[in-house]
């Protein structure tokens, strides 16, 4: 007999889950920039994406089981490579379910055991593109339709859980970043790698980078880093950590959780976090996986990558003496990449800061408009994906010095006559509502050390406590408060 759970009596939520935005009430953030809005005003919100005669079969299946909707993207040969076949199956699911009174959770995973999604089908789109303005229009409502769902899935008023299992890389960070639940497993490969094949980071990129730790987000846009399984979670790419094996085991504890009519989002939030607690397995030891941006090389990151040009953070690590290592392989990196996808990028964290998540895939949808008119898209994607074996593209312009601030300036603005991409969801923020479902961010950390400056081991103590002893909460505090906290008579002084 099937073990159904009722939460209908449950405790109060803790106070940061307040902050979790009801559906009802979407939070409303002002648009950063008067210009953009003067120049985009809505009309009608544009009708569900459906599917289209020669779309593929089968690419996206779909499976309920109790109170749990499942979309497995089903292109494993591709490494589950998004595609519009996909996105216009995935839509009308989604707006289904959230009409649903029995329909709980969203959960969103790949076939096979290499990858979640290793991003867009960009060979499809550099083909495409070369065929002139026609292709290249073709390519940007592709990137508009991504961009729509990506957002869908941000403002979704129901729980939405992604396993990162295997390769998550572009279009599939896009379907799992903006999620409340996002699960890395030892297999977890993540990476943004857009300028490696002439291109930007985007499916909400400009939202969610710039908002780690630091510098750590523009480090991973410009230099496509990865980050392979328990690093996701202390990076704050993901929220949680469990092992590959416990995957099938969480899905059906998932779908026997029901939640009563009156329970709203937060709490339901709340349920499914302490659901999936349950089948931890424990995170890597430090000694055996230590954390990655950590202590000096963290320093360093922090160091050089806090310029506001590329040529300045060019300069920085040439400049670098304490991760000599570490900033000659980054310059050599860096060296390789597009100059306009890196001046790009770079401008693209520094404004993405204050954009609210509606206006970020707007922007950005604009910004991808401009480089699928771009040549380095075209001749990265071949360079780089489909080339044998890859070579080292030939970008245009060729050096840094040719890529002029205008020219930079150029792909955030929308041109005459053209209007921001309209979205199919009003709901709007400046911050991610779930955002303490993750560990603590050094900005957290920052400010209780501040104001209750006790010894390290309290502190500690006490963030373990706050999150209710989340794996990972302790060796993160730690970390950052042995990178940048001092020892005084008084207790601890931030540094």
């Amino acid at each position: 007999m099937l073990l159904r759970h009722s939460f209908s009596r449950l405790p109060s939520p803790p106070s940061w889950i307040s902050r979790v935005s009801s559906p009802a009430m979407p939070l409303r953030a002002k648009v950063t920039n008067p210009a953009f809005r003067a120049a985009a005003s809505l009309s009608t919100t544009p009708d569900i994406p459906k599917e289209l005669p020669g779309d593929e079969p089968d690419d996206v299946l779909f499976n309920s089981i109790y109170g749990l909707r499942s979309i497995e993207l089903n292109r494993p040969k591709k490494l589950n490579s998004l595609n519009g076949s996909m996105a216009r199956k995935i839509f009308p699911r989604l707006k289904e379910w959230e009409k649903s009174q029995i329909a709980n959770i969203v959960l969103i995973s790949g076939a096979g055991s290499k990858a979640l999604c290793a991003g867009g089908d960009v060979a499809a789109l550099a083909l495409q593109n070369e065929s002139g303005p026609e292709g290249q229009k073709a390519s940007t409502d592709f990137f508009g339709l991504e961009f729509r769902l990506d957002h869908t899935i941000a403002t979704y008023s129901k729980p939405v859980i992604s396993f990162m299992d295997g390769i998550t890389m572009g279009g599939g960070v896009g379907l799992s970043m903006h999620a409340p639940f996002r699960i890395a497993t030892e297999r977890t490969v993540f990476a943004m790698p857009e300028t490696t094949i002439g291109y930007f980071p985007d499916v909400g990129g400009s939202f969610f980078l710039p908002r780690l730790d630091g510098e750590t987000g523009t480090y991973l846009a410009l230099t496509s880093e990865r980050l392979n399984g328990v690093q996701a979670l202390y990076a704050g790419i993901a929220t949680h950590y469990l092992h590959s094996s416990v995957l099938s085991n969480v899905t059906q504890r998932l779908s026997e959780l029901v939640f009563p009519d009156h329970v709203g989002l937060p709490e339901r939030l709340q349920t499914v976090n302490k659901t999936m607690a349950e089948y931890s397995l424990g995170l890597p030891s430090l000694q055996e996986e230590p954390i990655l941006m950590a202590g000096e090389l963290r320093k360093a990151i922090d160091r050089c990558f806090s310029f506001n040009t590329v040529e300045e953070i060019f300069a920085a690590l040439e400049n670098e003496t304490e991760q000599k290592e570490w900033a000659q392989k980054t310059l050599k990196t860096l060296s390789s990449r597009s100059p306009t996808s890196l001046k790009v990028t770079l401008r693209q964290m520094r404004l993405g800061k204050k954009w609210s998540i509606s206006e970020t895939f707007q922007r950005e949808h604009q910004v991808a408009a401009n480089f699928m008119r771009h040549p380095d898209f075209v001749e990265g994607v071949k360079a780089r994906l489909m080339s044998k074996p890859p070579r080292q593209a030939e970008w245009q312009p060729a050096t840094l010095a040719e890529v002029s601030n205008d020219t930079v300036e150029s792909f955030f603005a929308i041109p005459e006559g053209e209007s921001r991409l309209q979205l199919l969801s009003e709901g709007d923020y400046t911050s991610y509502p779930h955002e303490q479902l993750a560990l603590p961010s050094e900005n957290e950390i920052e400010k209780f050390v501040r104001n209750h400056g006790t010894s390290a081991p309290q502190v500690i103590s006490e963030f373990a406590q706050r999150w209710n002893q989340k794996e990972g909460v302790r060796e993160k505090v730690s970390e950052v408060l042995s990178r940048r906290t001092k020892r005084t008579e008084k207790g601890i002084e931030w540094v």
